[in-house]
């Protein structure tokens, strides 16, 4: 039986993907690259080719047991709902990862090239894919998966011979790297300053205990990391940051923990010790400035 299990177990390590132990399986969406300036609605309107991929990008992640979002029915269906919105400084992209519901979205970059040989048509496809938590923006994993060339018209057999040559190695990084995420927290940068106008500093009593505006800001943040973890990089009379203050996934209810979640957090704990704070984000990192 002994021997029996040790050759079940090789035989795990040597065979395609699996994936680690389930502490959270994230649902991802794949989703096509666009440079600056694309409207990522449009951009697969104009190529068949390039649906044709994302869709075949979308089943190899099925295929390997992955929970996926379908950006394509997300988009129509937000759509057909007027969710967006317009007036809103976030980009169309922005608003449909925010509202997909997925941990992780994975952006690809389709390259289908054609030419004629001889009277025959040659083709071959690029893929360069890209895993991003979806709450901060950190990047996970990317790879870049070829098709090589061949004698054909058929775009969908040479997307899945360009994402199956790369999709394994892809996912088992993408998956360690949010199993770890999982288990010890992502990560928040935090920077703390003073509008120029303020009348206070880092060294100002405040709340009923008199303690200095930084201590209390400190222990608040201790209490509100995970598992009490963070850095606290610098502090001045003018400016605290913190580099690296680990949050949960999800809170006590099972619901997503998002950076906003903790900056409205922290903004209930400015407004305890009646301060003004107006704050901001800019992709993993929180800034606040005290009025």
């Amino acid at each position: 039986m002994k021997r029996k299990h040790l050759v079940f177990f090789f035989l795990l390590m040597v065979t395609g993907f699996t994936w680690a132990q389930p502490i959270v399986q994230p649902k991802i969406m794949v989703i096509p690259y666009t440079k600056e300036g694309e409207d990522i609605r449009t951009i697969l309107e104009k190529d068949e080719n390039k649906r044709i991929v994302l869709t075949k990008i979308k089943e190899a992640f099925d295929e390997r047991g992955v929970t996926t979002i379908d950006f394509v029915a997300k988009l129509k269906a937000m759509e057909s709902g007027n969710v967006f919105n317009y007036d809103n400084k976030q980009d169309v992209k922005s608003q449909i990862i925010d509202m997909s519901g997925a941990d992780i979205y994975v952006e690809s970059e389709i390259i289908c090239l054609q030419q004629l040989i001889n009277g025959k048509t040659e083709s071959r496809v690029k893929i360069v894919i890209t895993a991003y938590e979806a709450a901060t923006g950190a990047s996970l994993a990317n790879k870049i998966g070829e098709s090589g060339a061949f004698y054909t018209k058929d775009i969908g057999k040479l997307g899945i011979k360009a994402i199956s040559s790369c999709v394994d190695d892809f996912l088992r990084v993408m998956q360690t790297k949010f199993s770890d995420i999982s288990e010890n927290g992502r990560s928040l940068m935090l920077q703390i300053g003073f509008d120029e106008n303020s009348s206070y500093t880092m060294e100002s009593e405040v709340g009923s205990q008199g303690y200095l505006l930084q201590d209390e800001i400190e222990l608040w943040v201790e209490s509100h990391s995970y598992n009490g973890n963070y850095h606290l990089q610098g502090v001045s009379p003018l400016k605290m940051i913190f580099d690296d203050i680990k949050l949960p996934l999800t809170d006590e209810a099972g619901n997503k923990f998002s950076t906003s979640r903790f900056g409205m957090e922290m903004l209930k704990f400015f407004r305890s010790l009646n301060l003004q704070v107006s704050r901001s984000y800019r992709g993993s990192t929180l800034y606040i400035t005290i009025k």
